[in-house]
């Protein structure tokens, strides 16, 4: 009988072992898809003063839309946590959609090659950025289900496990830029 009891102990121990691991696991693959967009958005932020100072030399008088290409870098630069960061990406992303008209208003600009070139790493990046906000989601989604069902919720609730926020466009994301000259 005790041999009965201390096997069925012995079994289920293994199960909460396993998804705790299993937990444990996704919760890794959430922050590592979380550093992926972190990397990809530094090295956007690290692209835009060559593509500003790129562009003011053909368009000096836009200084307001350089201004909020630097003002919204410096926010995503300084952000003090991933919610803020994501807030401030959606502003940068709107200064940048501003640049890119503006530029379209110099022809000799379009044709300079280092503006091309960085307008491509730019354009590569933003897309890269698309794709890893994608994994992240889709990671988090993982974890949220198996935080969510049973048993393993039981073990999530136990061991303190708490859900990660899915990323979402914000509102600025959703509208079209307007550029008025």
């Amino acid at each position: 009988m005790i041999l009965v009891i201390f096997g069925i102990v012995a079994v289920l121990l293994f199960i909460v072992v396993g998804i705790y691991n299993t937990l444990v696991k996704k919760r890794n693959r959430v922050k590592d898809q979380w550093a992926q967009i972190d990397v990809l958005l530094k090295r956007r932020a690290d692209l835009i003063p060559n593509l500003v100072e790129t562009v003011k030399g053909y368009a000096a008088h836009e200084k307001e839309t350089f201004e909020n290409v630097t003002e919204a870098r410096a926010k995503v630069v300084n952000a003090p946590n991933a919610e803020a960061e994501l807030k401030a990406n959606g502003e940068l992303s709107q200064a940048l959609s501003r640049l890119m008209v503006v530029a379209e208003a110099y022809p000799e600009l379009k044709a300079n090659e280092n503006f091309l070139d960085l307008q491509k790493q730019l354009r590569e990046t933003e897309d890269k950025i698309a794709y890893a906000r994608q994994f992240y989601n889709d990671a988090v989604l993982m974890y949220k289900n198996k935080l969510e069902m049973f048993p393993s919720n039981v073990v999530a609730s136990l061991f303190s496990f708490k859900p990660e926020p899915f990323f979402e466009a914000s509102e600025q994301d959703r509208t079209t830029p307007q550029v008025k000259f």
